[in-house]
């Protein structure tokens, strides 16, 4: 699938926004992507969806034949809160069923750590919006791993290119992006959606 048109939708959603910004990593970054602007946007969270089901179908190549096998997984578990929305909209994409560990355990009621229906020995493909340095995500991959769940596979929407990839292989996980950072700088500055200067100003901030 081209993705130019979901950059756009993107950025045009609010969801891009440039300014000086403290990430969760500590990182101070020029750029911050907002995707949970996406639950008041259907349209775009809706194409974000398909976009991530063609992704785990295995994009068509030229020839109209997946380019690498399609994801196998028995579950989706997408990270609260951000991919929340995300993964609801993209289980009703390819109607396979969601957990999501919890970010705090209720004291309360089942006190469970994860949400949703599940077997140990299952296989679950992670769903986020975004990633940096992949610290959060094998954060939030502990307590499903706990659970007896296998985790080998982690689809975002947006890989900020700040070596989450290089830190999930490490731990035998594999990432998929819908776009990677670079990307979507590419495709906004070509619509002259964003200015030289900020499209130059992230690069440069990428390449330090």
């Amino acid at each position: 699938m081209h993705h130019e048109s979901l950059a756009v939708g993107l950025f045009e959603a609010g969801c891009v926004q440039f300014g000086r910004f403290k990430l969760k990593s500590g990182i101070i970054s020029p750029i911050y992507l907002d995707l949970r602007l996406l639950v008041s946007d259907p349209a775009t969270l809706w194409q974000t969806a398909g976009a991530l089901a063609e992704i785990i179908r295995g994009l068509p190549g030229p020839d109209g034949q997946p380019t690498r096998p399609p994801l196998t997984f028995d579950r989706i578990a997408a990270i609260p809160y951000a991919a929340l929305p995300i993964g609801v909209a993209l289980s009703l994409t390819i109607d396979r069923p969601m957990i999501y560990p919890r970010k705090e355990v209720k004291a309360y009621g089942t006190s469970r750590p994860i949400e949703g229906k599940f077997a140990p020995g299952e296989k679950v493909l992670i769903v986020d919006d975004l990633i940096t340095r992949g610290d959060s995500k094998l954060e939030a991959i502990a307590p499903l791993k706990e659970a007896g769940l296998r985790v080998e596979d982690i689809l975002v929407v947006i890989d900020r290119q700040q070596g989450g990839a290089e830190i999930l292989a490490q731990k035998g996980c594999r990432l998929y992006s819908l776009l990677t950072l670079c990307e979507m700088l590419d495709i906004l500055a070509r619509r002259e959606a964003i200015t030289p200067q900020q499209h130059a100003e992230v690069l440069d901030y990428l390449n330090e």
